[in-house]
């Protein structure tokens, strides 16, 4: 070691001097570096984890799902389905399970008869198959799906948004609802379906009691059957998702393809995961507002720490430090500062993640650009800040910092 060159144990200890002794300034003035870096590792850990959740969600529910509605037919009004549609599709290659909904209409359901008819609060009658749960991947998140003699009989299952409107949380045996002009006795409750959102405002009850008792009947040939169902939801094939998509709208109806509507549900999660980090740019920033503020903070709080310790430097400089050491002491005092308000700032963000994502159920992820990005900001904000105070206080001749203040 040369001579007048101190350790880096000294030069550390040395450059907390001012830290320490003041301990709540210093504190306030890492407190702008910590909100901004807290702010850039929240937003891009939020949207991360987001769309790690999004895409975890889609893995589960597949990709290899279509949907299947009525559309407007050419000369205006709304099309219908034909009958042997969900036939048709069923002996379509690529084809593995279909399952059906039919919106009717001119149902409204209500939580008890006394309620005005006007307020039915948005809610959809269905008829459905019984398989729509296995085809959507969804469940019951209270009582029982239909079963085969369930579904011929008034009893009804709410979709998880229909159950909260209707004010039900839970299933009894006597619970009932008023569907149709009659008493429906409510089976079960629904979890949300992110592939067919309408389910959730719908209720739900079975085809061969939608046509005894809500009237749902066509009659081909004069013989009374259920439907039209309004759509179809179709599992295929992983990998032949286009080759059925393409061959969906002439198969359900051969007469008028151009009346068929065919979707992938799936690309609506997808756009939601890619739009996920949509106003990153707007929060980050943000953050970026607040490093800016607090490293104006510090650069004022180093100059004042210049001007207060005038003493201690025209000191040091008559034992004799040099130049280069009293700068190295104020800049290292100023990054520093700035450091530890990153780190502050980084825990902050990855905590604040962290409880957020853990109440969405989703997966904890933080990039590394984030809490890397957030300190390297903090160290470099550091080093501008201080490179002044630091340069200033170097150039301070002895005689002058002895002076009394």
């Amino acid at each position: 070691m040369r001579v007048g060159q101190l350790e880096f144990k000294d030069e550390l200890r040395v450059a907390t001097v001012g830290l320490r002794s003041r301990p709540l300034r210093a504190a306030l003035s890492a407190l702008g570096i910590a909100i901004g870096t807290a702010a850039i590792v929240a937003v891009l850990g939020l949207s991360a984890s987001s769309q790690a959740g999004l895409l975890a969600e889609i893995d589960r529910l597949g990709t290899n799902m279509l949907t299947v509605e009525a559309g407007q037919r050419l000369a205006g009004g709304a099309a219908t389905l034909p009958l042997e549609a969900t036939a048709r599709i069923s002996h379509t290659g690529g084809v593995e399970q279909l399952a059906h909904t039919a919106v009717l209409r001119d149902q409204k359901v209500y939580r008890n008869s006394m309620i005005p008819e006007a307020s039915s609060g948005g809610l959809q009658v269905r008829a459905t198959s019984l398989n729509v749960p296995t085809v959507l991947n969804t469940g019951v998140a209270h009582g029982t799906w239909l079963n085969a003699g369930t579904e011929q009989m008034p009893v009804v299952v709410l979709g998880s948004t229909a159950a909260d409107r209707l004010g039900i949380d839970r299933v009894r045996p006597d619970l009932r609802i008023w569907l149709g002009g009659q008493w429906f006795t409510v089976a079960g409750v629904l979890k949300p379906a992110p592939l067919e959102p309408d389910l959730d405002t719908s209720a739900l009850v079975g085809y061969p009691a939608a046509r005894e008792f809500l009237g749902y009947v066509s009659l081909p040939n004069g013989v009374a059957q259920s439907g039209p169902p309004t759509e179809i939801y179709v599992r295929t094939v992983t990998g032949e998702e286009a080759k059925v998509q393409s061959l969906l709208g002439r198969t359900a109806n051969p007469e008028a393809p151009n009346e068929v509507n065919v979707s992938q549900p799936s690309d609506v999660l997808t756009a939601r995961a890619a739009a996920a980090g949509a106003f990153d740019s707007l929060f980050l920033g943000l953050g970026v507002v607040a490093l800016i503020v607090g490293a104006v903070g510090v650069a004022n709080i180093m100059i004042i720490s210049v001007l207060e310790r005038r003493s201690e430097i025209g000191l040091r400089r008559a034992l004799g430090a040099t130049q280069g050491q009293i700068r190295t002491q104020f800049l290292s005092e100023s990054i520093l500062l700035a450091v530890i308000g990153g780190v502050v700032g980084v825990i902050a963000g990855v905590a604040a993640t962290a409880v957020y994502a853990a109440a969405k159920g989703w997966t904890v992820v933080i990039p590394v650009e984030a809490w890397t990005g957030g300190i390297g900001s903090a160290l470099l904000i550091g080093a501008l800040a201080g490179l002044l105070p630091a340069l200033r206080a170097s150039r301070m001749p002895p005689t002058v910092a002895l002076r009394t203040v």
